[in-house]
């Protein structure tokens, strides 16, 4: 079990050249990118989408690539036709002022303009490694960090499936009594009725026997264990469980709303509130599970 949260870097050098990759997850229902890449390194967000979908299967995903030095080659331009105009331009000044000129070539470099730096397109295939390296690091970082919270609420969602289906064994246990408390206030409420109007009593009977096996719990009590089972071995697999965890929760949920509904002991209520908020808790913790 991973968590969806988590973040990652790393850093890698190529020559003079250095990769930074940052990768941070979020919560989401499905998955999202944002992949922020230099304008002449644009091309490699397929690669790096292809890469990342190989370990992440839900939750936003946003990716920061950084370079620090030079991609691309260089070369520098010399305007050789500037270079003589400020030689001469010097000269000029020099004889009318009667000095030396003292012009050097460095110092002609050193004039507006003289001097351009040209970058040639770069050769990607060159550099990408040194960006693929940086990536598996961050990578790594990333899911060792989602590994860790997902064994934490592992742990977490272990006890409390624990917990539900102990409360599902204690509502069983008092389900017995739920017919008869139904019969014995139905009985109670028509019994003036019967005695006056001379209503059937064998039919009354029977109507009592039918809501009696209405407020009958046992089937929803029985899939509640069910949806125990599922949900204790579905956190047990070893791949992305987030969605089938959601589902088996609403699943529970239902049961335990019928049964709330069905049931009017006091004990029942109160197990049943009990059985909410453990489901609440566990909601809450898949939200965050990829």
């Amino acid at each position: 079990m991973h968590s969806m949260t988590g973040f990652g870097r790393g850093s890698a050098r190529r020559g003079e050249t250095t990769f930074t990759v940052e990768i941070r997850t979020l919560n989401h229902r499905f998955l999202e990118w944002s992949i922020r890449l230099p304008r002449e390194l644009a091309e490699w967000e397929e690669r790096l989408r292809s890469r990342l979908q190989q370990e992440l299967a839900r939750g936003r995903v946003e990716v920061w690539v950084g370079v620090s030095g030079q991609i691309g080659p260089r070369k520098v331009q010399v305007d050789t036709d500037l270079a003589g105009s400020y030689y001469g331009a010097a000269q000029a000044i020099a004889a009318e002022l009667g000095v030396e000129p003292g012009i050097t070539a460095a110092f002609l470099l050193t004039l507006p303009e003289v001097v351009r730096l040209e970058e040639r397109e770069a050769d990607l295939e060159e550099w990408w490694p040194g960006c693929a390296e940086a990536l598996e690091r961050a990578l790594a970082q990333l899911v060792a960090m989602r590994e860790r919270e997902g064994e934490a609420m592992a742990a977490d969602l272990k006890i409390r499936v624990k917990r539900l289906r102990a409360l599902a064994q204690a509502i069983m246990e008092q389900a017995g009594e739920i017919p008869r408390l139904y019969q014995d206030k139905l009985r109670q409420r028509l019994a003036t009725l019967v005695a006056e109007s001379g209503v059937d009593e064998g039919r009354l009977a029977q109507e009592v026997a039918f809501l009696a096996e209405r407020a009958d719990i046992t089937e929803e009590i029985v899939r509640l264990l069910s949806h125990c089972d599922q949900l204790a071995a579905t956190i047990a697999k070893e791949e992305p469980v987030g969605r089938r965890l959601e589902f088996l929760l609403q699943e529970a949920n239902r049961e335990v709303n019928t049964i709330g509904s069905k049931a009017q002991g006091l004990r029942i209520s109160s197990l049943v509130v009990d059985c909410k908020a453990e489901l609440e808790k566990m909601r809450e913790q898949v939200q965050n599970i990829e």
